[in-house]
């Protein structure tokens, strides 16, 4: 069947930032051809109800996480005690195993309307620490598995070489690591090579933090970014116990050792970045580093409340993820930024609904290599995303509204239609694959220990 070529929105979200009604959209390949406002839906257009959006951008990922959800919530402790659960399940993977799991994880994300995924990958080698044949093959499973969903994917390598500051690697922390950064960038630079010319894919780097990256071998991901221009991510002070080891070894916060070593800039994005200095803020924002907020795993992990809009005031871009999967909806994690915001300073109005959908979109894409999508205008990928606007939960809402009730009330459950790199995904709240939780069942029934 051939995908459609034009759609009409009953509204969509369209530059500087608002609704607009009656929209036609022609798509021309894989990319948005011409957008035309207040004309009536012509013959043949798919007709979008709802408020139609650019395709949404969740930007710091672990599918293999997916697998722990409810598992973890029956203890008490910390993110170090959930750890341990996490390291069970890593420890239960291989390249069918991973594929399988990510498959599902990654087509949950396109029913809650995204349509790229930055995956935060160090889960490299067998148990052990050896190598697979291809020492590649649990990344290229992870490729694999977001094209079968319909995502395009950042891939973001992570090189991880210490179980924490001054500790060899140990358990399962062994199939993490390549032994140092030459060898991680030699077989990054392989993936990178394979993947060279497939526009929905891209290779970034990845540091995991200053726990698992010593200061002298970060300069090896932050010149692979460079010679790629590509996406450099890191874990950064999600925390407290990480900041204290840090400035004990160190004499700095890890954000100043990222800088000391040439992390930071406008390709790199910091995630959490929970808990900061005053100088790490002006550092973040002078160098426009992006900050990954993921609000519903830091506060199912206690982690604590970043400052997001002292970050963007100084000059750091925000974009949102999941990281943990404990919920998968990029609506209750652009909320929960000005929600916890709330909670941390008893007042209310720090975000507007039109600021958290740009994290959620055109800076969430950006963020991870695809500056072309993000955002409805002719020449950019061909992604929309349709929330419905009469549900239980948005019923009521006007054009003037409809923002506001998608980015504080409406979730994942309320998208009805994605179409991503002019593909449809999902219609009718349907995903192409099928039952997705049934996918997601027998995917995590063969990993659990």
């Amino acid at each position: 069947m051939n995908a459609p070529t034009a759609y009409w929105c009953e509204m969509a979200w369209l530059p500087p930032g608002e609704a607009v009604e009656s929209v036609y959209v022609a798509v021309d390949g894989r990319r948005l051809g011409e957008i035309r406002t207040g004309v009536p839906a012509p013959p043949g257009a798919v007709r979008l109800a709802g408020l139609t959006l650019p395709g949404l951008a969740d930007c710091h990922s672990h599918a293999f996480h997916r697998a722990l959800r409810g598992h973890t919530q029956t203890e008490r402790g910390s993110f170090w005690t959930w750890r341990r659960q996490m390291y069970g399940v890593a420890a239960a993977l291989d390249p069918d195993g991973y594929e399988e799991l990510a498959t599902a994880a990654y087509a949950e994300m396109a029913l809650a309307g995204v349509t790229c995924v930055g995956e935060f990958h160090y889960l490299h080698h067998q148990n052990g620490g050896a190598r697979y044949g291809d020492p590649n093959a649990m990344g290229h499973a992870l490729v694999r598995a977001a094209g079968r969903a319909g995502l395009r994917i950042c891939l973001l390598d992570a090189c991880y070489l210490t179980g924490g500051i001054g500790e060899a690697l140990s358990g399962v922390q062994l199939r993490f690591g390549d032994g140092d950064a030459d060898r991680w960038a030699e077989r990054a630079e392989r993936l990178a090579l394979a993947y060279q010319d497939d526009e929905d894919v891209q290779i970034g780097a990845a540091i995991h933090s200053v726990r698992a990256v010593p200061p002298e071998q970060m300069r090896v991901p932050a010149e692979f970014a460079h010679r790629y221009t590509a996406p450099l991510h890191a874990h950064v002070s999600e925390q407290r116990a990480e900041n204290e080891a840090c400035v004990e070894a160190y004499s700095a916060t890890p954000v100043q050792v990222l800088h000391e070593h040439g992390v930071l800039g406008p390709r790199s994005t910091a995630v959490h970045a929970t808990h900061l200095s005053d100088v790490d803020v002006a550092l973040l924002g002078g160098s426009t580093t992006h900050v990954c907020m993921c609000p519903t795993t830091e506060r199912d992990l206690g982690d604590g409340i970043g400052p997001a809009r002292r970050l963007l005031e100084a000059g750091a871009p925000i974009t949102l993820g999941s990281d943990s999967q404990a919920v998968v909806d990029l609506f209750e994690e652009a909320r929960a930024v000005e929600l916890h915001e709330r909670l941390a300073t008893a007042e209310r109005g720090h975000w507007q609904a039109a600021e958290l959908l740009h994290a959620a979109t055109a800076a969430g894409h950006a963020s991870v290599g695809f500056p072309d999508a993000g955002c409805l205008v002719p020449g950019a990928r061909a992604d929309l995303v349709s929330v419905r606007l009469d549900s239980v939960r948005t019923a009521g809402a006007t054009r003037r509204t409809a923002a506001e009730c998608v980015v504080f009330a409406a979730t994942a459950s309320d998208v009805h239609s994605v179409v991503s790199g002019g593909r449809r995904v999902v219609v009718d709240g349907r995903h192409a694959l099928g039952d997705v939780g049934a996918l997601l069942a027998t995917a995590i029934a063969r990993v659990r220990p």
